[in-house]
């Protein structure tokens, strides 16, 4: 199942839009203007303006044309900054030396494995059979849906490795149809599965069949994750004749609201499958079953975890149940528990809470493998309850991307990165020394120039905000050093360190990147996600607007050099830092960011609420306006340089955030200020996106 929550960062160090031109440099008229159609709403007694509503509307004839003069207005001024031809050439010089392997999957005789090889536009399928060289299954380079570029949105082989289900959709759309491959032979099956975003939650033991998650509504609109089913595909079938094995209603048992997403996973070597009810939150319901009497459709579940008890992750081997809770232990600890006859009461401790974050389980044989987070930075344990816990010694300080490992195997494979440490996977084997896999070949950079550099600031409420600086070693304290901070703050997720080769070119001609892991993440577990969400939002942008004051305390730059960046719900770090003290900063760059989360409920992807509300009385409607940057502009307010991005396709952010933020701010600005939408029609979210469309976004906003 596909994680919508994960977030993979895509850009590195911007300072370029502090470059924008002035508004002498950009007349008013070149701007098209957006047409204000008034409408508002009342949330409890309060009476809220939208004039730019009309630009929910994706139908509107109005709003595509806008859409593309604002693009070519964006496209002519960047394109005409000194320098972007020859730093667009660097990025691409850059990406091309590097290959990333995405995921692993280890079956009998088989290794399957998501690459993008060096010098590639997109991630392939890869399998290596013992003894024979790698070969590629599926090159999505390849192929195209309506003319359009197609990713591989997620992949699964069966247990024996002889047919791998996989996904692929158009432009970055994440619109992902399900197709089976036959992997000796490389033929694909007649049937064809739509609307399987989310992909497949696991094989039936013998290979014959996968379950899978199905959305039944209309794409495009508020309602279309509401009520997904999980069914079952037998191999040879129709699709239509697919059963459903799980769905809103259908056992009294597992009770789940129309938002609510369920999975059944089976767990291998076992006839036991693993049933969870899930939403954005990490906590989730739990129970177990036979997997034949769930298909069979007479299941006897067995009750593990309620919300209440605020289970975040599961895994199984064997008859060992392994959990990892946050009730009483807000960091964390894992427990042990029986599969076929659960008991959180009688649950063994084979983790207890420390210091450390208890993030993620992944099952072996004979225990498990357990990820940790220290303030950023990941550990990793080995549990069982046979022996006592241990520490398994990584070969650098940095993140764990993921952990590739099944109940039917006892070793592993680590993806690993840092800040100046290139991706790579590593195999891991008890009483064995980590190993480089090999899959990904050391690219050819001379990171020793460089330098990561582990801060804190302290927030105005005393909190201390830790933040890392990337620049070159020997680089100085200077208050004109051009720098690009970035934040998230969301979903309790981390922003770890990865390394982006990208930045580089950024590095090299002076600047300064800086990542601040503010609250609402989850570099310190549950209570500093607590701490950055919903009626505590405010923390998540003031601690951005705290790190960014350190910045300038310290020298490391000044207002007028210093860039804020944010991705996704990052947009409203950036947003409202950007609204609530503008004069702070040299410019700021929204990318595919949330800026109206007031206006949740015209979007497809309202699964995320809980993040943020619901409105349900005067309070939430509150705290969900106050973290709003589109309400937040103010007429006549001195705005820094802005750039908004936005994918024409994106199905987590709706392109009406972006444009109705860039609207406003110029309305609010009356040309005074550069306010630029860059869109991308050939893109969504970022994933799905070519290395050369990456590599022009980077180039449009360093």
């Amino acid at each position: 199942m596909t994680d919508r929550r994960q977030f993979l960062s895509s850009v590195g160090a911007f300072a370029g839009v502090a470059a924008l031109p002035s508004s002498a440099q950009e007349p008013r008229s070149a701007l098209p203007p957006a047409k204000s159609v008034m409408a508002s709403d009342d949330y409890y007694g309060t009476t809220i303006a939208d004039p730019y509503r009309w630009m929910e509307n994706t139908s509107d004839p109005d709003l595509l044309p806008w859409l593309k003069a604002q693009n070519a207005h964006a496209r002519a001024v960047l394109d005409g900054i000194p320098g972007r031809a020859a730093l667009g050439a660097r990025i691409s010089e850059l990406s091309g030396e590097l290959s990333i392997t995405k995921k692993v999957r280890a079956t009998d005789g088989r290794l399957f494995f998501e690459q993008q090889p060096a010098g590639a536009q997109n991630f392939k399928l890869f399998v290596r059979d013992d003894g024979r060289p790698a070969r590629v299954l599926i090159d999505p380079t390849t192929l195209e849906i309506d003319g359009k570029h197609v990713s591989l949105d997620w992949w699964e082989p069966a247990l024996s490795g002889r047919h791998v289900a996989y996904g692929l959709s158009a432009a970055g759309s994440e619109a992902s149809t399900a197709h089976v491959m036959e992997v000796e032979s490389g033929k694909i099956l007649e049937a064809r599965i739509p609307n399987t975003d989310f992909g497949i939650t696991g094989w039936l033991p013998d290979g014959s069949g996968f379950l899978y998650i199905q959305f039944i509504g209309e794409r495009g609109t508020p309602t279309f994750y509401w009520d997904s089913v999980v069914k079952l595909h037998l191999l040879g079938a129709d699709p239509k004749e697919d059963w459903v094995v799980l769905r809103r209603g259908l056992y009294a048992q597992i009770p789940m609201k129309e938002v609510q997403v369920g999975v059944v996973r089976p767990v291998a070597g076992t006839d036991q499958a693993i049933v969870e009810v899930r939403d954005v939150r990490p906590e989730r319901a739990v129970w177990t079953a036979r997997l034949a009497d769930l298909v069979a459709g007479q299941p006897r579940f067995r009750a593990v975890a309620t919300d209440d008890d605020l289970v975040v992750d599961v895994a199984a081997t064997g008859d060992d149940l392994f959990l990892i809770t946050n009730r009483d232990r807000p960091r964390g600890r894992v427990l042990v528990t029986s599969i076929e006859n659960p008991s959180l009461a009688t649950a063994t401790e084979v983790l207890p809470q420390s210091t450390l974050v208890t993030e993620a389980v992944h099952p072996i044989h004979g225990g498990a493998l357990v990820r940790m987070m220290d303030g950023g930075v990941q550990r990793l344990m080995r549990v069982s309850h046979r022996e006592p816990a241990s520490s398994v010694p990584l070969p650098f300080e940095g993140s764990i991307r993921d952990v590739f490992s099944s109940p039917l195997r006892s070793d592993a494979y680590l993806a690993l990165t840092g800040w100046l440490e290139p991706p790579a996977v590593w195999r891991w084997a008890p009483r064995q020394q980590l190993r480089n896999s090999g899959l990904d070949g050391r690219p050819p950079f001379d990171l020793s120039p460089y330098v990561a550099d582990r801060r804190f600031a302290p927030a105005r409420d005393g909190t201390q905000v830790p933040y890392t600086i990337i620049a070159k070693r020997g680089w100085k304290t200077d208050a004109r050093n051009p720098v690009l901070a970035t934040a998230y703050g969301a979903y309790q997720y981390s922003l770890s360190p990865a390394f982006n080769p990208r930045v580089l070119a950024f590095l090299d001609a002076g600047g300064v990147y800086v990542v601040a892991n503010v609250r609402g993440g989850g570099e310190y577990g549950r209570d500093w996600h607590k701490a950055g969400q919903k009626a505590t939002k405010p923390n998540t942008w003031r601690d951005f607007i705290d790190v960014s004051q350190a910045l300038i305390t310290s020298r490391v730059t000044s207002s007028g050099h210093l860039v804020i960046l944010g991705t996704s719900a990052g947009g409203i770090a950036v947003g409202r830092a950007l609204t609530e003290q503008p004069d702070l900063f040299a410019g700021a760059v929204a990318d595919v960011g949330f800026m109206n989360p007031l206006r949740y409920s015209a979007e497809q992807n309202n699964l995320d609420i809980d993040e943020w509300g619901p409105i349900v009385d005067a309070a939430s409607f509150r705290a969900m306006y106050e973290m709003d940057s589109y309400h937040a502009i103010r007429d006549g307010t001195r705005y820094p340089p802005v750039l908004v991005i936005s994918g024409f396709n994106d199905p987590r952010v709706a392109t009406f955030h972006a444009a109705k933020f860039v609207a406003r701010l110029q309305e609010a600005t009356k040309g005074k200020s550069a306010v630029l939408l860059r869109m991308d029609f050939e893109a969504g979210h970022g994933m799905g996106s070519t290395r050369k469309q990456r590599d022009a976004l980077l180039a449009d906003i360093y």
